[in-house]
């Protein structure tokens, strides 16, 4: 992982990259906030930062990177001499992930800084993994559809759907509460080369209600609009 340290004082930037770098981090350093906003921000894993500098504070770097949608996710670790707890709290607002009061203890440092990013790297996991089921996974409660091999579960049995029934029950159950006209699930979930009365869409929803158990009521019919999964 990558680490950049910005602190307009040469001798820490050197203490702090080299036990970094012996815990295996790759670390590179600026001297000023306007040096940090010319290096390839992205690169990074984490920002070590220091408040007090030149021109453009920390805590103004901060909020420029945490504006930029390409820099907002990159986690801050606060640096400075400034330990009170309203210098805590206003760099904690602007986004920060920690805050660490200077002089600098090597062993909190470094296990400040592997918790922000032990925490950052479980978070984008997590968010990955969410990502990844929601792709290919579509559940309300007991019900689950497999969307790569077109199954159903309702309550930890396999239910048997035919592939109109499974598609109108995957738009539902991802548009929870919405009201789709019989037009809109005839575009949705019929073949286009087929023509089809509106009265098929009725047959099929009613024999969905049947198959998926207790959960039927909530396939709501608004008179007039149509139908939706009342969640």
């Amino acid at each position: 992982m990558k680490i950049l340290v910005v602190d307009d004082e040469q001798d820490i930037c050197e203490i702090l990259q080299y036990n970094l770098e012996t815990e295996g981090y790759e670390v590179d350093t600026a001297n000023s906030a306007e040096e940090a906003l010319l290096m390839p921000l992205t690169d990074y894993s984490l920002i070590l930062l220091d408040v007090m500098m030149g021109e453009m504070s920390g805590f103004q770097m901060a909020r420029r990177l945490k504006e930029r949608e390409e820099t907002a996710a990159i986690p801050i670790i606060f640096i400075t001499a400034l330990d009170s707890e309203d210098n805590t709290v206003k760099g904690l607002n602007i986004g920060a992930d920690d805050y660490i009061a200077k002089p600098l203890m090597m062993k909190e440092v470094k296990a400040r800084v592997k918790a922000v990013l032990r925490r950052v790297t479980a978070a984008q996991s997590n968010a990955a993994r969410a990502d990844h089921e929601d792709d290919n996974e579509v559940k309300y409660e007991g019900i689950v559809l497999n969307l790569d091999s077109k199954t159903a579960m309702l309550d930890g049995e396999e239910l048997l759907l035919t592939k109109l029934e499974f598609e109108i029950l995957t738009l539902f159950l991802r548009r929870p509460n919405r009201v789709f006209g019989r037009n809109d699930l005839l575009e949705r979930c019929w073949p286009h080369d087929v023509y089809v009365q509106d009265r098929t869409v009725d047959v099929n929803i009613t024999r969905l209600r049947k198959k998926i158990g207790k959960y039927g009521k909530q396939i709501k019919t608004r008179v007039g609009y149509g139908y939706c999964f009342e969640s």
